[in-house]
């Protein structure tokens, strides 16, 4: 299938998924992440599921390595519309966040943090493939990022549904998952 065939299909699933069952995946993802080594991890860069898109709670995540990683460092993106990119922000118990027009909450301001400092990235995504490659959202805007990211950053993305086959149009600056994590096991890429 293609990318724009899984959006399609992927959107639907989770909109069909009913809210209490939803909290019940989302702790299993939650357990599934425990299991991994976050050693290592000084920065984080999450972002906030959007509303009604039915999106794995994110906030379970990185309340988890805040609880466990004390002087762990959060940002969240800031995109520019315009040019489909997006800034990592740094976050504290302070920030005041936004949602802009695309229904994306962020931070309204922040310290900027160089992509090259981030050691995990929790990336958003529809559905992933058994290589790792993901579809999104279909602004490539997590792919530029993470181009400008350390050789070694952890990539992960979760997912209510197991991998499909293939993603057929996968492109040249598509980057691959790290991990992504369904409520059943864990895959590494």
């Amino acid at each position: 299938m293609t990318k724009e065939e899984i959006r399609s299909v992927y959107k639907a699933k989770r909109a069909a998924i009913d809210p209490r069952q939803k909290l019940k995946l989302d702790d299993l993802l939650l357990l599934q992440f425990q299991q991994l080594d976050y050693a290592g991890v000084e920065t984080l860069l999450t972002y906030w599921p959007m509303s009604g898109q039915a999106e794995p709670n994110t906030h379970l995540f990185s309340g988890y390595l805040r609880h466990m990683l004390p002087g762990l460092q959060i940002a969240y993106p800031v995109s520019d519309q315009p040019t489909s990119t997006f800034t990592a922000v740094l976050i504290d118990e302070s920030t005041v966040y936004h949602t802009n027009s695309w229904g994306i909450t962020e931070p309204t301001a922040g310290i900027p943090l160089d992509a090259a400092a981030i050691d995990l990235v929790l990336v958003p995504l529809l559905a992933f493939d058994e290589e790792g490659y993901r579809v999104g959202y279909g602004k490539g805007f997590y792919d530029r990022f993470l181009a400008n990211c350390r050789e070694d950053v952890v990539t992960m993305g979760f997912s209510y549904f197991p991998p499909v086959p293939r993603i057929a149009d996968t492109g040249q600056f598509d980057v691959p998952l790290s991990y992504c994590i369904t409520p059943d096991r864990i895959y590494e890429f």
